[in-house]
């Protein structure tokens, strides 16, 4: 677990945003549709809309989140779902209450 690229990451309103949809997807997405949603994860599309960012712009988030092992993705066909890498978020989890 790489600190401090995680907290490079999450050192943005949105990019918390996203991780807070992922949360609970069901919630934040419309998961009517079996397209938007993929073992857990949400396209990249339907995040993009949501987010109201350029795509090059989300994903550039995804990426540097997805680098950080802040999230996992999953490729079908030319769709690319995301969810969140629940591990690394515990180990931060851990990580901030005994060493911060």
């Amino acid at each position: 677990m790489d600190t401090v690229e995680i907290f490079k990451a999450l050192a943005n309103d949105k990019r918390l945003e996203i991780l807070q949809w992922l949360k609970e997807p069901e919630k934040h997405f419309d998961t009517s549709n079996e397209k938007l949603m993929l073992r857990g994860g949400v396209c990249v599309g339907d995040i993009q809309t949501k987010s109201g960012l350029s795509q090059s712009t989300i994903s550039q988030y995804l990426s540097m989140m997805q680098k950080a092992e802040l999230l996992e993705s999953v490729r079908n066909g030319k769709w690319t779902y995301y969810r969140r890498n629940e591990e690394t978020l515990a180990k931060l989890a851990s990580f901030i209450g005994q060493n911060l």
